[in-house]
């Protein structure tokens, strides 16, 4: 579900230190409900995923369809990336930050930024936008956590704002859905396993 602007910006997280020059594109509910200690869970999923192996065509066709157009334009050269044509937002970070985790992902051109206890945050660049996913863990006023995601962008110029309105219907129609509905079978199963076999 997608929440209001102010469901990231009003909270404390340390992502907006980093991004004052980057702009709030949108922001999810994520249908992960949990305790504290299962936010590393939450973002193993997200650094896991893998958009050409989604359970929808429609997510696959999309992929392989930007995939193709970023290799023949040249949007996805090497420098046309983090730490070519912008620098890392790692950069920015403060010491603290600078020593945290940084989960590796398994097939997304994402690179970490940072992990704590309740957020997360990576980086992507190509010839279109510098682009921030930013995950947290939100408590829910019952005493447990869900999660919570937030896209920031920085576009690159007229071919950068024309990209990110152009993909947009897409994104919201099709691949956004489709994300959720996985993260949230993912989510179930592992919480399954996770469950003791005595407690069923």
């Amino acid at each position: 579900m997608r929440l209001p602007d102010t469901a990231h910006i009003a909270r404390p997280w340390r992502i907006h230190e980093l991004t004052r020059d980057f702009r709030l594109e949108d922001v999810w509910e994520l249908p992960w409900r949990g305790g504290p200690d299962d936010f590393p869970r939450a973002v193993q999923l997200i650094a896991s995923g893998d958009l050409s192996h989604s359970s929808s065509r429609a997510v696959r066709t999309l992929s392989a369809i930007r995939s193709k157009l970023g290799a023949v334009l040249g949007w996805d050269d090497p420098d046309a990336g983090v730490g070519s044509r912008v620098p890392s937002l790692r950069d920015r970070l403060p010491a603290d930050l600078r020593n945290a985790p940084r989960p590796d992902f398994d097939a997304l051109p994402f690179s970490s930024l940072y992990l704590l206890d309740d957020e997360f945050a990576a980086e992507i660049a190509n010839r279109t936008v510098h682009g921030v996913i930013h995950i947290g863990w939100v408590p829910d006023g019952t005493g447990g956590f869900r999660g919570q995601m937030a896209i920031l962008v920085k576009p690159n110029g007229p071919l950068g704002t024309a990209y990110m309105a152009a993909i947009k219907p897409f994104r919201y129609l099709i691949v956004y859905p489709a994300l959720l509905r996985g993260w949230d079978r993912a989510w179930r199963r592992r919480s399954e396993d996770a469950t003791p076999a005595h407690a069923h």
